[in-house]
């Protein structure tokens, strides 16, 4: 417990930055909520949807804004985690007991001296990292369904101009539309894959930083702990 003690008046004035994580994403959030009804009003929705007969534009939109959601809660979380750390720090007690946190679990699995070292830091990274593992893996869905987008927009391309037998040039007007058909659901698909990609990495990437600054932060604190447990050994 000593060295508990010890970590709190060392680190009492640490951590007390906080960067706003929640509030940047609000702000990116009201940017896409006035882009969308932007948008909306210059009627490139209705276009992009009615333009697109196989729906996986559609799908690849209801996965942006899936993503976008679930990049907000993970924002208010580890923002959460980063306060009671704070608050753990701060109050300089004799042990972690009734103290909530990452953190605090972190530091009493070092206080507890366990057998495998490297135990608390897996635990505490699985917790601020892992999940961000999945929100990548869905990110690159959009980029995918935009190529299989692309690879079935060119297929019906292709299967438009095998079928064509002759080449009249009072149908010419009917058959360019039935082939560019075919190159906007390829183009668009692509385009708006492309587009979610991007953004939603620049969100898990904000989301990756701030979560590795966490457990750097915890690691920092808890160096005290970590020594004072080895001399024990």
């Amino acid at each position: 417990m000593k060295a508990l003690t010890r970590l709190w008046r060392s680190a009492g004035g640490q951590g007390e930055v906080n960067e706003p994580l929640l509030l940047e994403w609000l702000t990116l959030g009201g940017l896409l909520v006035f882009a969308t009804w932007l948008l909306g009003t210059r009627g490139v929705w209705h276009l992009l949807l009615s333009s697109d007969p196989t729906g996986l534009t559609l799908v690849i939109i209801a996965v942006f804004v899936v993503s976008t959601l679930w990049c907000g809660g993970r924002s208010r979380e580890l923002e959460r985690q980063r306060r009671l750390m704070v608050q753990a720090m701060s109050t300089r007690h004799e042990g972690l007991v009734g103290v909530e946190g990452w953190a605090a679990d972190y530091w009493s699995a070092l206080a507890a001296a366990p057998r495998d070292a490297g135990a608390p830091l897996d635990l505490l990274m699985d917790q601020a990292q892992g999940p961000h593992h999945t929100a990548w893996w869905v990110n690159g869905i959009q980029l995918k369904l935009g190529l299989l987008g692309k690879v079935i927009g060119f297929s019906i391309l292709a299967i438009q101009i095998g079928q064509m037998q002759s080449f009249d040039a009072a149908q010419s007007q009917d058959l360019l539309r039935s082939l560019t058909s075919g190159l906007g659901v390829a183009l668009l698909t692509t385009m708006v894959g492309l587009v979610g990609n991007i953004v939603l990495g620049l969100q898990l990437t904000r989301l990756d930083r701030y979560a590795d600054a966490l457990v750097s932060d915890c690691q920092r604190a808890g160096l005290t702990i970590g020594r004072d447990a080895g001399r024990r050994d």
